[in-house]
């Protein structure tokens, strides 16, 4: 006697569960990724170095502001100190990007109530600022409520 037992495998079809499980690991992997670049946390080590300048006024100034040169973002504010009477910024330059000796580091609003950032004037010097040097040139940000307030106070 001859055993006539076969054994198929079903098809398998997509089910929806399936298509749910695809569905719901896509969100997660898209919620990720948003709060990931809203919350600008860096994940992946980027190649920056450090470089400070010392102000007597920041106002307003946040880490995380943009450092331009010619408009263009080169890097960003990591770091806000006291030091004595004086702000002292860290600056994360993209390693590309050669700061000189005599360049001027100046804050500046973009707009009339824009958010502020660090806006470098190139020098003509031939001396490169290494990393973890100091930009001796800076200009503090012009504080636009004093300046009204004395406007005010003289027509008074």
């Amino acid at each position: 006697m001859k055993n006539n037992l076969t054994f198929e495998m079903p098809k398998k079809k997509f089910t929806i569960e399936f298509i749910v499980g695809i569905f719901v690991i896509f969100g997660i992997l898209c919620f990720a990724y948003l709060s990931i670049n809203l919350a600008s946390i860096k994940i992946f080590k980027n190649n920056f170095y450090t470089v400070t300048a010392k102000f007597d006024n920041i106002s307003g100034l946040l880490v995380g502001a943009p450092v331009e040169i010619a408009g263009v973002r080169v890097g960003e504010v990591s770091k806000i100190s006291l030091d004595n009477t004086s702000a002292l910024l860290s600056l994360s330059i993209n390693n590309g990007i050669e700061l000189r000796d005599d360049d001027i580091a100046s804050i500046r609003t973009k707009g009339i109530i824009g958010e502020k950032y660090v806006k470098i004037l190139p020098g003509g010097a031939d001396d490169v600022i290494k990393a973890d040097g100091r930009l001796s040139e800076t200009e503090s940000a012009v504080d636009l409520e004093e300046i009204i307030g004395k406007v005010i106070h003289r027509m008074e």
